[in-house]
């Protein structure tokens, strides 16, 4: 039953048993303890609980600093309970503005402080249903739901089936190295290692050496054998990123290699077998670069069997979100205080921004606001984007769309995800509605316990 899921933690000395009923009358399951480590006891891992920390019991100084450690709780939405006055207290005025997601100060309605609980555990519930959500589609490291990443994980998955070798094509920080891995991991030769390196990186004159390897006393320095990348990757897969920018000399080397998938060690005589596939990447125009003469056309024919065509993230829609959400998860631990996610003003930034990094970008600005951050959400000025944050113009096609997902997520809400009331309250059929979750990337809502009950969540809570 939902009320056995719904479980609130209330810290207090003197709790109100009037308060507890009412509680009770709403569906909540109420643990009441008296210390912090009472409340770690209390918590049940891996599910959502609501938080109601009594600060008029006059708790001193080092059991107030106690509840520090459980506040930091992923998966416990607070609410404090204060004396008027009490705030102007700087330590507790950090916790719960650092910490709770809403205060309410005695004497107090009982409806009120119920709606605050039942909103902070509604936001964790949302968060953790956003972290889990298995819909939203990835391979491995990678995240996305948008069209182009969708077509991606398809080639992905088809292309790991074959041998062939694979050509993949995108903007500089787009993550080619990891559609590489995902091939890699999907294919025959899982098992076998994957050998990374990058042509652009290693000078010249040490690229053939770095490629096939050498015997000991080839040249000065060279005291000991050296075994070469694409020997080490035998059984494996070879992945040559920045293909465009390899020597002339050495793709010479090279396509002697795929034409014979022989290697010769420097100062060797003898040649070795070495089987491997190649999967080769670049930010390169190779049309150009090989019209210009930088770039062999029968190398390229011959790494270009595959193709894959990285999306820009500039053209990943809604996927910044998510991925700027994804990284916030990743790395909350390196905050100083327990952020709650992006400020509106970010979102705006983060759809503004025409992101020339690509993905590699905005994980560095994401990692860089969640140290800096000094409030509970990040902000643009935060990501250092905060001349992005004015809106473009809307057409009335975008207001009218972003009308109806309002709508639609607030009726889900409402009812839980289910299908059959939400759109019988929003007076379409069920599969009329069906279909706006598909068009709008709103399946992860469909069918799922998203956030308190509808009587458990307010109309506004008022911020710190």
């Amino acid at each position: 039953m939902e009320s056995a899921t719904r479980q609130l933690i209330y810290v207090s000395r003197d709790p109100s048993a009037e308060l507890n009923t009412r509680f009770h009358q709403r569906g909540w399951h109420v643990e009441v303890v008296g210390s912090a480590r009472d409340v770690r006891r209390a918590v049940r891992a891996g599910m959502a609980a609501g938080g109601l920390l009594d600060l008029s019991c006059d708790f001193q100084p080092h059991e107030i600093a106690a509840f520090e450690s459980c506040l930091t709780m992923p998966n416990v939405g607070w609410v404090a309970a204060t004396t008027p006055g009490q705030l102007q207290d700087a330590a507790l005025r950090r916790l719960v503005r650092d910490y709770c997601f809403d205060y309410v100060t005695v004497p107090y309605s009982g409806d009120r402080i119920v709606d605050s609980v039942g909103h902070a555990y509604g936001m964790i519930s949302l968060s953790e249903t956003a972290s889990n959500d298995g819909s939203q589609g990835a391979e491995g490291e990678m995240v996305g739901s948008c069209d182009a990443m969708l077509a991606l994980f398809r080639s992905i998955r088809k292309v790991a089936m074959t041998d062939a070798p694979v050509f993949i094509s995108g903007e500089s920080g787009t993550g080619k190295e990891l559609t590489a891995v995902a091939i890699h991991e999907r294919s025959a030769r899982r098992n076998a290692p994957f050998v990374p390196i990058n042509c652009g990186a290693i000078p010249p004159h040490l690229l053939q050496s770095e490629l096939f390897g050498y015997e000991r006393g080839a040249f000065t320095g060279a005291n000991q054998r050296k075994i070469g990348r694409v020997e080490a990757a035998n059984g494996g897969t070879l992945f040559l990123d920045e293909i465009g920018d390899l020597p002339l000399e050495s793709q010479a080397s090279l396509l002697r290699f795929l034409q014979e998938r022989k290697v010769e060690r420097l100062g060797g005589h003898t040649a070795i077998d070495v089987d491997v596939r190649i999967i080769s990447a670049t930010h390169v125009d190779m049309t150009a670069a090989m019209i210009e003469g930088r770039f062999r056309s029968d190398l390229y024919h011959r790494l270009c069997v595959l193709q894959i065509d990285e999306p820009p993230l500039r053209a990943r829609g809604k996927d910044i979100e998510l991925l700027a959400r994804h990284m916030l998860e990743r790395f909350k631990k390196d905050a100083s205080r327990r952020l709650r996610g992006f400020a509106p003003d970010a979102i705006a930034a983060l759809h503004n921004y025409g992101w020339p990094g690509n993905v590699r970008e905005l994980i560095n600005r994401v990692r860089r606001a969640i140290v800096m951050s000094e409030g509970r959400a990040i902000t643009a000025r935060d990501l250092e984007l905060a001349e992005y944050v004015e809106i473009v113009p809307v057409s009335l096609a975008q207001a009218r769309e972003a009308a109806e997902r309002q709508a639609i997520e607030l009726a889900l809400l409402r009812h839980r995800g289910r299908l059959g009331d939400a759109a019988q309250e929003l007076g379409i059929s069920r599969v009329t509605l069906y279909r706006l979750l598909c068009s709008h990337g709103m399946r992860h809502m469909e069918g799922e316990p998203m956030t308190a009950p509808h009587g458990d969540l307010p109309a506004s809570v008022p911020h710190l």
